[in-house]
């Protein structure tokens, strides 16, 4: 018994660099972190075709004046309009 013990023990154990997973083990999450910033890589390049380098449209404006100002210099809305706009954006204005 003690003879099949060692045999056996000794076809298993070739060595530190010999059979059983030796550097192998590092493989599968060296992959897993590749593909995982290959997916964020991707992700964000996308993103950025979609909105361009300001972000989405919604995040790129400024102030709510500045906006308001834009939608008058485009002739969205007319003076009059504009005007009382602004006055019930300063009159609403946090801080105040």
């Amino acid at each position: 018994m003690l003879t099949t013990l060692a045999a056996a023990s000794a076809v298993t154990h070739v060595g530190p660099w010999g059979a059983g997973f030796g550097w192998a083990f590092l493989f599968v999450p060296i992959l897993w972190i590749l593909v995982i910033g290959l997916l964020v890589f991707l992700v964000t390049r996308r993103r950025r075709a979609w909105y361009g380098a300001d972000g989405p449209p919604w995040a790129r404006s400024g102030s709510a004046e500045s906006t308001l100002g834009e939608r008058f210099a485009n002739g969205d809305i007319d003076e009059a309009e504009y005007r009382a706009r602004l006055e019930v954006l300063r009159a609403n204005r946090p801080g105040q």
